[in-house]
């Protein structure tokens, strides 16, 4: 067993930790909102067909984009974080996901911002493991749940920064490009994070133990990528992946279309402010989710939290895309419900995943099994971006098929682990 070490940082050391992980996450949830808010105008300005099967397409290309080029960020930032430090890798992805969205600024075709959101993503997909990993493992001693919660929070932050600045200045065709100036701001934290931030303690124990086993000379994390991927980690690994999987898919491959959807019925009926409200509304519930989300699943237990909003998110998207449409008097109220349930998940994934895997190898595993459901997301988008051509545009029909992913939550719940009762420190 590695000793906790996490107090051999300071208070004050462990709030900077804190503090800096959940902007680092927020500021991605600032770049994830880009493409929900601004996808449409940006496939128009750059001479998309203004159809909605053709911006329908276009959008689920730049959904997909952010989905794969995260699941790779998580797998190269997560290994990276258990071989440099996660700190270090922290800082790296802030600057990764910065940079980049600021070089969107200047492209000129729909594929030049396709493949720029995809590096930009990697950024995204690698905060999360080594934020989530760094701040647990600063705050070992103290309530996981509360840290889980806030760090879960964080994204969802973000996203309603970035819809109270539209509802200000509308992002449209002809002016988008300011927010990719926008999120382009956290560079100057991500250099701080580089400068400033202190390591994991538990993680640096947990190097000078395999050096001493090892050898000093030996490379340490040579293979924890290859380690998560083999007895006896992984079946955790399986099921961590489509645990993950599930919230990611329901989120971005049904419920994120009710912003472009209303987007949609916004221009044709003239209320231009429809779209970010709808986004508002949407990041407004899943603050909320998303903070109680570790506290739920400590309080009544991992695997009844996680079927019981299953079952609560499948309810609700189906009666938001089979009775109602943007503009009725009541969507964005259950658009804020569906914002709730569908992302106390998020407060959920930071308190469970890391309790499946050593320290050794905490930031490739939860990169690993968060980060790898973008994958089979971003196939459920692509299809669900070929049913828009296909229906001509028709988002209610699209979000009554995709909705139905909540069901495996409630099937794959069933077969998890009750990790319940582990300390991070006593899980080697």
């Amino acid at each position: 067993m590695v000793e906790s070490s996490h107090s051999e940082l300071t208070k004050s050391q462990r709030i900077l930790v804190l503090t800096t992980a959940f902007l680092g996450w927020l500021f991605a949830g600032t770049n994830m909102a880009i493409v929900p808010l601004a996808g449409r105008s940006v496939a128009i300005s750059l001479g998309v067909s203004s159809g909605e099967g053709g911006v329908g397409l276009w959008f689920g290309r730049f959904t997909c984009a952010f989905l794969l080029g995260a699941a790779a960020g998580g797998l190269l930032f997560g290994a990276l974080g258990d071989r440099i430090g996660r700190a270090k890798a922290m800082g790296l992805s802030i600057l990764c996901y910065s940079l980049l969205s600021f070089a969107a600024y200047f492209v000129t075709s729909p594929e030049q911002f396709l493949v720029l959101r995809f590096l930009a993503c990697m950024g995204i997909g690698g905060i999360w493991p080594n934020g989530v990993a760094l701040a647990t493992e600063a705050w070992a001693g103290v309530s996981r749940a509360m840290l889980s919660g806030l760090i879960g929070t964080a994204a969802n932050v973000g996203f309603m920064l970035l819809s109270s600045v539209a509802m200000q200045w509308p992002i449209t065709p002809e002016s988008w490009r300011w927010v990719m100036l926008f999120a382009s701001t956290p560079t100057l934290l991500g250099l701080f994070v580089l400068v400033a931030v202190p390591e994991s303690q538990l993680w640096v124990s947990s190097r000078a133990k395999q050096q001493t086993l090892n050898g000093p000379n030996t490379a340490p994390q040579t293979s924890t990528i290859k380690e998560v991927f083999r007895p006896p980690l992984l079946k955790l690994t399986l099921l961590g992946m489509c645990l993950g999987a599930v919230p990611l898919m329901g989120n971005w491959g049904s419920a994120n279309w009710l912003v472009p959807w209303a987007g949609q019925v916004g221009e044709h009926e003239g209320i231009a402010s429809l779209k970010a409200w709808t986004q508002w509304s949407k990041s407004g519930g899943a603050v909320i989710g998303s903070l109680l989300g570790g506290w739920l699943a400590w309080h009544f237990g991992r695997r009844t939290t996680y079927f019981l909003i299953s079952l609560l998110s499948l309810f609700i998207s189906s009666y938001i895309f089979w009775v109602l449409k943007p503009g009725d008097p009541y969507f964005l109220g259950w658009v804020t419900a569906i914002g709730f349930f569908g992302t106390v998940y998020f407060g959920w994934l930071p308190l469970y995943l890391p309790e499946l895997f050593p320290t050794r190898v905490r930031a490739t595993g939860t990169g690993v099994t968060f980060n790898f459901g973008r994958i089979a997301t971003a196939l459920g988008v692509l299809g669900a971006g070929q049913l828009m051509v296909a229906t001509g545009g028709d988002y209610a029909r699209m979000g009554r098929l995709t909705c139905l992913v909540y069901l495996l939550g409630l099937i794959i719940i069933c077969f998890a682990p009750d990790t319940s009762r582990k300390r991070l420190d006593e899980m080697e």
